[in-house]
């Protein structure tokens, strides 16, 4: 498959348009290969997944976290920043990212983990679309406690709690990642509970206020649940590449299939 093929797929999957404004999403890293027949997928270009990418001999790295997000006027094999880059670039290997536009797309970051902590009739969150609102179950009476257990066993994660433990929770907002700046949104959409990767204390203090409870899971955890089913979806449309989920996830990601 041509590069120019693989990036017409992964568009279609998260169309860059759907990125915010401040994203760096697309193709990051070139390469002069001619042929693009095996992807590793990972969360992030770190030195560990660029050097799996060389050994597994890859021609592309696609990973959900952008490089030079915050701009890079040097790339230095010391930087923990560049570093993983600087193995690619040495190496020939492409890297292309999906961001927030996989955030916010049908079957991207959210939805899969909407389905993953069994959201029902998941909806995206006014009024800035990347998040989820849904129901969690309307006959099945459940407490925050009981629900932060099932988030936390269904991600394989620890949690932290803002909010009474015997409180129902029925109508769910989420968000992957660093969703805490969400709080306000989950509150006027009528969320009675709030899940997302990390939160900062001033925002978890607002949503004291607003009465809704938070369930923090993890960055890295509320993340990963996309990739399985990001690769599924690209082997329906390129068939004539292997992918490959990174051996530092694949670990991980045993019970999210």
């Amino acid at each position: 498959m041509k590069l120019t093929e693989f990036i017409a797929a992964m568009e279609h999957i998260a169309p860059p348009g759907l990125a915010m404004d401040f994203d760096n999403v697309g193709l990051l890293l070139g390469t002069d290969r001619r042929e693009i027949t095996r992807v590793l997928v990972a969360l992030d270009c770190t030195p560990t997944t660029a050097q799996e990418a060389v050994d597994w001999n890859a021609d592309l790295l696609l990973t959900h976290h952008p490089l030079f997000l915050d701009g890079a006027k040097r790339i230095l094999p010391g930087d923990p920043a560049t570093a993983g880059a600087y193995i690619l670039l040495r190496h020939g290997i492409a890297q292309y990212a999906a961001h927030t536009n996989l955030d916010a797309a049908p079957g991207g970051v959210n939805d899969c983990l909407a389905d993953a902590l069994g959201i029902f009739d998941a909806a995206p969150l006014p009024p800035e679309s990347l998040g989820r609102i849904g129901m969690r179950g309307a006959n099945i009476p459940e407490t925050l406690g009981a629900f932060a257990a099932f988030v936390a066993e269904r991600l394989g994660t620890a949690v932290r709690v803002c909010g009474d433990p015997v409180s129902p929770v029925s109508r769910v907002a989420l968000i992957g990642g660093a969703g805490g700046s969400d709080v306000e949104a989950a509150h006027a959409a009528g969320a009675d509970t709030f899940v997302t990767g990390e939160i900062k204390h001033h925002q978890a203090l607002a949503a004291r206020f607003f009465g809704l409870n938070v369930i923090e899971a993890g960055h890295y955890e509320t993340e990963r649940v996309v990739l399985l089913p990001l690769i599924h979806h690209l082997q329906a449309l390129t068939n004539d590449v292997q992918y490959r989920l990174t051996l530092s996830e694949a670990a991980c990601l045993g019970r999210i299939e």
